[in-house]
């Protein structure tokens, strides 16, 4: 299967989505079995008491709680507008912020964040200059405090296409903004993982999008390699991962390879292949990489590579860097649920 193929379809009843590069699975949704917040939902919500030592406060939610972290401006029994940011950890509260963002395939409403930004990725500045107006048009009549971010699948999309997405993803925003009366409800549904692969797949455009397409592609057998903690590497390495309830340990091993290159070899394959394991078995918070043995002056080099490999990554990521013992430190924002969680 060659290109940037999307499949759309179904594991044990549920929406799943998977995106295919030449072959090889890069990205995997898949909806949680029963009744789950999915992150990006958005709440009115009561708060209710702060929690000391940990800066936050837990806020009211339908049938539940969220936890935020923030307390300055904030007092009991305040009405406020929150919305999910990652996966509910079981036992719990729902990790919430008041930061309010509404996604769409091809802008971003930034309700108390003003201004008018095209992505980065759009360096042709005629282009530019175009979304820009085009935004300003679109954007006309709403509060001063309102800003919006041009995706950069906008690049490839026709104006009006572009327009209608705006208007329609503010219209949104402007109604859900002005419903701050009332008990704790939910006001806008997280996306599942067919909506997420829209609006998120389509940058660069994808060559295909297939309905039903799992069977076809071996889509069950690449899950099960992400079931097991192996890893294969070129030049007959591996890397282990295993999460645990503290962090995620990551050990590189060089294999039968005996060559002077063998440990700076397989650890710079193992550090451009990380970020996308990391996000097929989704995994977060800290992880921990045991690198294979390697110089020190060498680490300079295994850096770069690290750093390029988690450029793009959609996910917040942290690299802290070495440790005296030799091992790389690194925290994942958890944006989605652990595969093992969402599998059948």
């Amino acid at each position: 299967m060659k290109g940037r193929v999307v499949l759309i379809d179904e594991i044990a009843g549920r929406p799943a989505a998977a995106l295919v590069v030449d072959g090889q699975l890069e990205d995997l949704l898949i909806d949680p079995e029963g009744d789950v917040v999915l992150p990006g939902a958005i709440f009115r919500a009561v708060a209710d008491r702060p929690v000391k030592g940990q800066g936050g406060i837990f806020v009211k939610l339908p049938g539940g709680s969220g936890f935020l972290r923030q307390i300055s401006g904030i007092s009991p029994g305040q009405r406020l507008l929150v919305q999910v940011t990652g996966p509910t950890e079981p036992g719990k509260a729902v990790p919430v912020t008041v930061r309010l963002l509404f996604k769409s395939r091809y802008a971003i409403i930034t309700p108390a964040a003003p201004g008018l930004n095209v992505s980065r990725r759009i360096r042709d500045e005629e282009l530019r200059e175009t979304l820009t107006a085009l935004a300003t048009e679109a954007m006309a009549g709403a509060p001063e405090d309102m800003g919006l971010i041009l995706r950069s699948a906008c690049a490839d999309a026709e104006a009006d296409e572009i327009a209608d997405d705006i208007l329609a993803v503010k219209s949104l925003a402007l109604a859900v903004l002005a419903d701050t009366d009332g008990s704790p409800e939910l006001l806008v549904d997280g996306p599942g993982a067919h909506e997420t692969a829209w609006r998120d797949w389509a940058d660069p455009a994808p060559d295909e999008v297939v309905e039903g397409g799992f069977a076809d592609a071996g889509v069950a057998e690449m899950l099960d390699a992400l079931r097991d903690p192996r890893v294969a590497l070129t030049g007959g390495g591996h890397m282990m991962i295993e999460p645990t309830r503290a962090l995620v340990a990551v050990d590189i091993n060089t294999g039968p390879d005996t060559s002077p290159a063998a440990s700076l070899k397989v650890n710079i394959a193992a550090a451009r292949d990380l970020p996308r394991q990391l996000r097929l078995r989704g995994l977060g918070g800290q992880v921990v990489v045991d690198f294979a043995p390697l110089p020190k002056k060498d680490r300079a080099i295994l850096d770069q590579v690290i750093r390029a490999a988690f450029k793009h990554e959609a996910a917040e990521t942290n690299l802290a860097g070495w440790t005296a013992l030799g091992l790389y430190e690194m925290t994942r924002k958890r944006d989605r649920l652990p595969l093992e969680a969402v599998l059948p």
